[in-house]
């Protein structure tokens, strides 16, 4: 898809590893279409954020969503993830 869109790749990065933990940079690269180092640095950048944490699980990694931090542009600093998350399709479980 060629242009602009309403979502960054971070939210979009951000919203697939919350839906499925277990995906790979390749695989996010492919959904999202941006390439698989693209996606590292995404996923580099919201880790040393504290949105999200990698986990080794055997040869794969499982990523963990910080739901409760707010979002980073001062005009939204009162909207948590989860919340946007919830809003890209993501139920939050109990």
């Amino acid at each position: 898809m060629s242009g602009w869109t309403f979502i960054t790749n971070h939210a979009v990065v951000l919203s697939l590893v919350t839906k499925n933990p277990s995906l790979t940079a390749l695989e996010i690269a492919t959904m999202v279409g941006i390439t698989e180092r693209a996606v590292r640095r995404v996923i580099a950048d919201l880790s040393a954020a504290g949105y999200i944490s990698k986990k080794r699980v055997g040869r794969g990694v499982r990523y963990s969503i910080s739901k409760d931090l707010t979002l980073r542009h001062e005009s939204h600093r009162e909207i948590v993830i989860g919340d946007l998350l919830k809003a890209l399709g993501w139920e939050r479980r109990q």
